[in-house]
């Protein structure tokens, strides 16, 4: 049991930090659109929140006002969720079916 509250706890701790890792990220791309600099490849966007940082992503695009408008990164960052949320359900489901 205690293994599993490890797991647990470790897991809460990578989400909460990829998740803060993807905000400054959106931030920090927000900002460099302002200037007119070189942009964070959507990409990377992408892969920040598909290795667990959604959360942060979807936070950021609300308190940036960042990406809100286009709709094919939308689609992609909601499909991405779609996937995390059926795995996490299907990782659930086996634990509880023991």
């Amino acid at each position: 049991m205690m293994a599993v509250m490890s797991i647990i706890n470790f897991f809460t701790w990578y989400l909460a930090a990829i998740s803060v890792i993807t905000f400054i990220l959106f931030g920090f791309d927000k900002w460099m659109a302002g200037s007119g600099a070189r942009r964070i490849p959507e990409a990377t966007l992408w892969l920040a929140s598909a290795l667990g940082g959604s959360f942060g992503a979807v936070i950021a695009m609300q308190v940036f006002r960042h990406k809100t408008r286009k709709a094919s990164f939308q689609l992609v960052l909601a499909l991405i969720i779609f996937l995390q949320a059926a795995v996490g359900f299907t990782v659930w489901y086996f634990e509880l079916m023991g």
